[in-house]
């Protein structure tokens, strides 16, 4: 009898195949690493004392609203971006517009924001889900392409590119991940999940967005599908970005990934610490008392969290400091909630 990961496997071959010719499915399935490397692990410079900051923030446009949470937490400065290369992950799971993938205006209003800073070029690139390639198109479809251009950057998708191998120590699941080359070809990684929940993995922000840089056959359905959720923890031992941030201008609540119930958030949320981002993104989530695989668990003890923790991928809630900027009524009742349900 076929088993879940095989027919994932031969739906997912056909797909592509139907897309992108036999042989280049075929290549897509097969990792070829070009070489190892080492993780690619950013320092958290988004620190106080040994306290990670989470900087929350509202507004009238993703521009106004990155700016004010990135000051919260001591502005991007602590970068020292000028002259330098930098990689911006969003969400492009698929041709799906916001809020199953990153809201393009957050995508260029990030863009534009580190020319300004000084960058030498940004480069916006992703990889989307298996059943939904080429990701190029997903991202002419849903805006994202055209919206990094128009802010200056380079688009570009994974697939059509190489890949490296890094072993994963301390990892249960998987030995080593085989991940995009495009974050060894930069100085700077900034990683732009959506909030949004997820059918399979519990909830998607910014551990969940690191999947997009992985080889196709490593996506978790295909090497533990009971496990989703750790693997997904386990393979972000192979990078930590400079910076995560994350778009809640409209956040997904219930469903997902492909389509679920959206809520008008409106609030950008930024750290250089995974876990703790996700943490506040959980809390926006919990807050809306809609999605049981959320609602019903305390934020510390998701799957995704806890394996993180275990592998000191980020902090703990007595070493993390969410500073909230102003807003309207609406935001300062959500931030209530949110401090409710994280406790920081």
């Amino acid at each position: 009898m076929a088993t879940r990961r095989s027919i994932c496997k031969i739906l997912g071959l056909a797909g592509l195949s139907a897309v992108l010719g036999k042989r280049s499915a075929l290549a897509l399935l097969s990792p070829k690493p070009k070489r190892e490397e080492r993780p690619k692990i950013a320092l958290n410079r988004f620190l106080d004392g040994d306290k990670a900051l989470v900087g929350i923030a509202t507004g009238s446009g993703p521009k106004e609203m990155i700016t004010e949470a990135l000051g919260l937490i001591g502005g991007l400065e602590r970068l020292d971006v000028r002259g330098k290369r930098v990689l911006v992950k969003p969400n492009v799971v698929s041709r799906k517009p916001h809020p199953s993938t990153t809201n393009p205006a957050v995508v260029e209003a990030m863009v534009r924001i580190l020319y300004e800073a000084g960058a030498g070029e940004v480069v916006v690139g992703d990889m989307s889900a298996l059943l939904t390639l080429s990701t190029l198109r997903n991202m002419k479809k849903n805006g994202i392409a055209q919206a990094a251009e128009r802010a200056g950057a380079k688009v570009v998708a994974f697939e059509d590119h190489g890949w490296v191998s890094v072993d994963l120590a301390g990892s249960r699941y998987l030995d080593r991940a085989y991940v995009t080359e495009w974050l060894y070809d930069v100085d700077l990684v900034v990683n732009l999940p959506v909030i949004k929940t997820h059918r399979s993995a519990s909830y998607s922000i910014c551990l969940k967005n690191f999947i997009g840089c992985t080889h196709l056959r490593q996506r978790p359905y295909l090497v533990d599908p009971s496990h989703w959720e750790e693997l997904v923890a386990e393979f972000n031992l192979a990078w930590r970005p400079a910076l995560n941030i994350v778009d809640g201008t409209v956040s997904m609540v219930a469903g997902g990934p492909w389509e679920g119930t959206p809520a008008p958030t409106n609030l950008v949320i930024a750290s250089g610490d995974l876990v703790a981002a996700d943490i506040v993104g959980l809390g926006v989530i919990k807050a809306h008392d809609l999605w049981e695989k959320v609602a019903g668990k305390d934020v510390w003890q998701q799957r995704q969290i806890r394996r993180a923790l275990e592998l000191k991928i980020g902090h703990g809630r007595e070493q993390i400091e969410l500073r909230a900027g102003t807003g309207d009524g609406a935001f300062a009742d959500l931030l209530q909630k949110v401090r409710l349900h994280t406790r920081i």
